[in-house]
């Protein structure tokens, strides 16, 4: 925009009399509307006269300043812009008239932002200045840079009047907008059903699909828009047409808890079997987001033979997202609790899960698989025991669940052959964990059982020379990859760099549940390693007392699965406390 001085000013308009003040007193403005907006011109952008007298709305000061300067109604600011834009922005339809009358070929003109004079006056809501430029013969389809037409923003303004106007002057009801959104997509979304009829009576396209296949009625689906949903199925909406990734409305209308939009699209037809790219259901998509009373609308109405078929059952998903309720629901409507992942995904897992209750427990999911293990979830379908996930994720009530359930505490896992328990190994530094696992019969005695004795063993290593692989890792990984030769034993992984630092207090805690053991020479030197682990060297030395070797014998003849039942016992808590080698003995 041309920038004046007072000199030029007063200069340019010597002659213009009683006027003059009026001028220089616009001249003086802050260059803001009288509502506060700010328009396109930057707030420290000095303007020129004209657009003051726009701003102000000075009608008179406009028209002299427009007549003896005519040149300056083209002249642009740095964002595109010129008095057109800004007469149109700020509802000036007097300014409007006279800037047409002058340029009538600017009408279309557009800033940087491909918005035109119509554009504007529609976004700001000035319907006066919309009849005037529309009269004038401005071009209703003109879109922005971001392909935004007037009719699209006077959907998006809710303004019917507005609507109505541009749709009389010839505007393409269905003119693709960004990502091919139309006029009928934006009216749906806001679920102005008025605006809709508007639109369907001047010929808008019921089914039209943007870039990723997405619907009207899928919109309605997607917000709960209940009016808009049945408005657009009233008017032959397609309920079951597919996203490009394969949703249809009752999909969204799942996954986002819309239960009277289900309900509408279940009585007009919707299809419950018809899966996504992923080979989905509705039913599976409501399982994964827990809304469990749209479970129980969807069951009856989905092929248990489909769903038989499915690479993955829902109760799988709800699993994986601790969604116990709606686990409790297929349950009791007939869902099979030991169903198995497809192989041709289960084996996409290192671990190669297979049951939902494998997938409750890698995630987290103790309330789950509780619901599962009561419906009588089967331990020994997984390659790797979910034992060993659950002792992997450190949760103790999720192994004490287990455990009470008769999980075998000394497991083992496939790819990684040890000659202790793999249990041991996945504690790492749990030691309240340790100890639920060594109470409940987990096999203390073979970590003390050393192929080398005292002899000296040989420099550990991580190679692969004779298939033997000993990880420098504190946890042994969960997979079903081909086992080494050799089997790794306690002295060698407890002398990892990881683990080395706690071995003091996990070898007392392990002598604390064996009777006499000889250590072998890889843990007495791990133990000379600190002063502080001397006195634990010292109880392997002397004889371990009677008391402790009575009661081990006890729980030796109690059997591992019994030993879980010791709290429950009708004895004297001293007793209790004693067997559960809780005493300090």
């Amino acid at each position: 925009m041309t920038k004046f001085s007072y000199s030029d000013y007063l200069s340019q308009f010597r002659n213009a009399g009683s006027k003059r003040s009026r001028v220089l007193s616009l001249l003086r403005g802050d260059g803001r509307r009288g509502d506060g907006q700010s328009d396109g011109a930057s707030e420290t952008e000095e303007v020129g006269p004209l657009v003051f007298a726009i701003r102000r709305g000075d009608v008179e000061a406009f028209n002299d300043l427009a007549t003896s300067s005519s040149h300056s109604l083209l002249k642009e600011n740095k964002d595109g812009w010129i008095p057109l834009h800004y007469a149109a922005y700020c509802g000036q339809t007097e300014c409007l008239k006279t800037l047409l009358k002058v340029h009538p070929g600017s009408i279309d003109k557009r800033t940087l932002q491909e918005q035109t004079a119509l554009l504007l006056a529609v976004s700001c809501e000035h319907l006066s200045c919309v009849r005037c430029l529309l009269e004038s013969g401005a071009d209703p389809d003109i879109c922005s840079n971001n392909k935004e037409t007037p009719l699209y923003k006077a959907c998006t303004m809710e303004n019917v009047d507005m609507v109505n106007l541009i749709l009389s002057y010839g505007a393409s009801v269905n003119q693709r907008c960004a990502q091919s959104w139309t006029a009928l997509h934006e009216a749906v979304s806001r679920n102005n059903i008025e605006i809709c009829e508007i639109l369907i009576r001047a010929g808008a396209t019921i089914n039209p699909a943007n870039t990723y296949s997405i619907t009207p009625l899928i919109v309605a689906a997607q917000k709960g828009h209940m009016k808009a949903s049945r408005y657009l199925i009233g008017k032959g909406a397609d309920v079951n047409m597919q996203t490009c990734d394969g949703m249809t409305a009752l999909h969204e209308a799942n996954k986002n808890s819309h239960k009277r939009v289900v309900a509408l699209l279940l009585a007009n037809n919707a299809d419950a079997n018809k899966p996504t790219n992923l080979g989905l259901l509705p039913l599976h998509i409501a399982a994964q987001y827990g809304h469990h009373e749209i479970v129980s609308m969807l069951i009856p109405v989905t092929s248990r033979a489909i769903l038989r078929h499915s690479w993955i059952s829902p109760l799988h998903l709800a699993a994986e997202h601790n969604r116990h309720t709606v686990a409790a629901v297929l349950l009791k409507t007939g869902a099979d609790v030991n169903a198995t992942l497809a192989h041709s995904h289960s084996i996409q897992y290192a671990d190669q899960r297979a049951t939902a209750l494998y997938f409750a427990i890698a995630n987290g999911s103790t309330k789950t698989a509780e619901v599962l293990l009561n419906a009588g979830a089967s331990l020994s379908l997984d390659p790797v025991s979910p034992l060993l996930m659950a002792v992997r994720q450190g949760c103790i009530s999720t192994v004490s669940l287990l455990l009470e359930r008769g999980a075998n505490v000394n497991t083992r896992i496939p790819s990684h052959p040890t000659t202790f328990p793999a249990l041991v190994a996945l504690c790492m530094d749990n030691l309240p964990l340790l100890k639920l696992l060594l109470n409940n019969g987990c096999d203390a005695d073979s970590c003390f059982s050393c192929t080398y004795g005292r002899a000296p063993h040989p420099h550990l290593r991580s190679s692969v020379s004779n298939g033997y692989v000993l990880q420098d890792e504190s946890m042994l990984p969960l997979n079903c990859n081909e086992p080494p030769e050799r089997a790794t034993q306690f002295c060698e992984w407890i002398s990892t760099p990881v683990m080395s630092k706690w071995a003091g207090p996990v070898i007392d805690l392990l002598l604390e549940h064996v009777g006499h053991v000889q250590l072998c020479n890889m843990l007495t030197q791990l133990l000379h390693s600190r002063d502080e682990w001397h006195i634990i060297k010292r109880k392997t030395l002397s004889p371990r007392p009677l008391l402790h070797l009575c009661r081990l014998r006890i729980r030796t003849q109690m059997g591992r699965e019994r030993l879980s039942s010791i709290m429950s016992l009708p004895l004297p808590d001293r007793l209790i406390k004693y067997l559960n080698l809780d005493d300090g003995l």
